[in-house]
């Protein structure tokens, strides 16, 4: 099988070849193809993902190349994890909503609308062509932020798409230990969307342990995902940990304007990874990378890829999804991340318990938002965009929502075609 990664030279592909390496058994691959228009990144990746794969003695091997045509021709599923702007554009979404007194985030809030208006479209461009090359029946596997919107846009346009996330796939790493299960005996009842979501219910065995980890682990917990513990007890449930920019706001916005920004920590690592990735005695996935984030993103995305073209049964993965009925406060062509069945004929959202008012209410207006986002992401214009911030529960005022446009557009203004010069 051939697997293609566009944004092959990111310095999470390591990652993502060492989980490969993991799981010679289970997923049949035997090419790899890293695609990234950034010759020396990719071909640094390229080179030390050979050295990984050959130490764990893998048959699969890398290569390289900038054209996106000759990677995905013959793939079974194409990976796609961009960042169009880079690190500089990062910078930019984790900053600029500050001067309003807002939280400055690369997926969610202003930032996260930045991220969207960017990358939607070259998202499309590429499924496109993916499409025409690899053919109808290629998988498209998202792993590009904002994921919900990315993977929304993907599956409105028709294309066989399911996005991912390393959130929940963490949490339930986490609570096996905590709990001293096996890890594939623990089961999630993952509520919500992308980077807003909620453990409800932590399954061993068919036996819910949620109780359990708040009433003897929830220190360590809260401070996992910074959320205050006797709210943890209340709500019976654990966030995600980006739960903390709409229930913590102006606490992470006060940190945030004495921090330095993530964008400048990653752009320190990526430099220290790459330096790594050149030294041809280093054989094994070096320790810096856990500095670079996206834990067990590796074993997320072969699993999904493995359920996706193995041919076997259906397997359980919490994934990006449409909605179909799921939620009954939803439409049905809205993307939620929940745990579904997946096999060769794609995902399908396994059926949870009634949500809760207190959850459904901030999952149903983040979704409008979306819904606007991804407007201003298709057909631009900077009224879309004041629309959609106005929607947003992070923002939601007239005279904020204006002010972060109007940067936005400014900061923005070489990726947005519409914008002028």
């Amino acid at each position: 099988m051939k697997l293609a990664v566009v944004g092959g030279g990111s310095t999470y592909t390591p990652e993502l070849i060492d989980g490969i390496a993991g799981r010679r058994s289970t997923l049949d691959v035997d090419e790899i193809v890293l695609i990234d228009p950034d010759a020396y990144r990719v071909e640094a990746v390229g080179d030390f993902s050979n050295r990984l794969l050959s130490h764990a003695g893998h048959p699969a091997r890398v290569r390289t190349t900038s054209s996106l045509e000759e990677g995905v021709d013959g793939a079974s599923a194409v990976l796609i994890q961009l960042r169009v702007g880079g690190q500089r554009a990062r910078r930019g979404d984790e900053t600029f909503p500050h001067a309003c007194g807002c939280v400055g985030q690369e997926t969610t809030g202003a930032g996260g609308l930045a991220k969207a208006l960017r990358t939607v479209p070259v998202v499309l461009d590429i499924a496109d062509r993916v499409r025409k090359i690899a053919g109808d029946d290629t998988w498209i596997v998202n792993f590009t932020n904002p994921v919900g919107i990315v993977t929304r846009a993907l599956l409105n346009e028709g294309h066989r798409a399911v996005g991912l996330c390393n959130v929940a796939i963490h949490l339930q790493r986490t609570f096996a230990h905590l709990l001293g299960a096996g890890i594939d005996d623990v089961k999630l009842v993952h509520t919500g969307l992308n980077h807003l979501s909620w453990e409800r219910k932590v399954l061993v065995n068919g036996e819910d342990r949620l109780p359990e980890l708040l009433a003897e682990h929830a220190e360590f917990l809260g401070e996992h995902v910074t959320a205050p513990v006797e709210w943890m007890r209340r709500m019976n449930v654990v966030p995600s940990y980006y739960l903390k920019y709409y229930y913590g706001h102006d606490e992470q916005v006060a940190k945030q304007r004495t921090e330095r920004p993530r964008a400048d920590v990653v752009s320190d690592v990526e430099e220290e990874l790459l330096k790594v990735y050149l030294d041809p005695e280093v054989v094994t996935k070096p320790e810096q990378l856990e500095k670079r984030g996206g834990a067990y993103y590796s074993e997320a995305a072969v699993q999904l890829v493995h359920a996706l073209t193995s041919g076997g049964p259906a397997e359980e993965h919490v994934v990006n999804v449409r909605n179909e009925g799921t939620f009954d406060f939803l439409p049905d062509d809205a993307v939620i991340e929940v745990p579904s069945l997946v096999d060769g004929g794609g995902p399908r959202p396994i059926p949870q318990p009634p949500v809760e008012q207190r959850f459904a209410g901030l999952i149903a207006g983040v979704t409008a938002y979306e819904h606007l986002a991804l407007e201003a992401a298709i057909k631009g214009g900077r009224d879309r965009v004041a629309d959609a911030l106005l929607a947003h529960p992070l923002v939601g005022q007239y005279t904020k929502a204006d002010q972060l446009a109007d940067s936005l557009v400014k900061i923005n203004r070489e990726f947005l075609p519409w914008a002028g010069a």
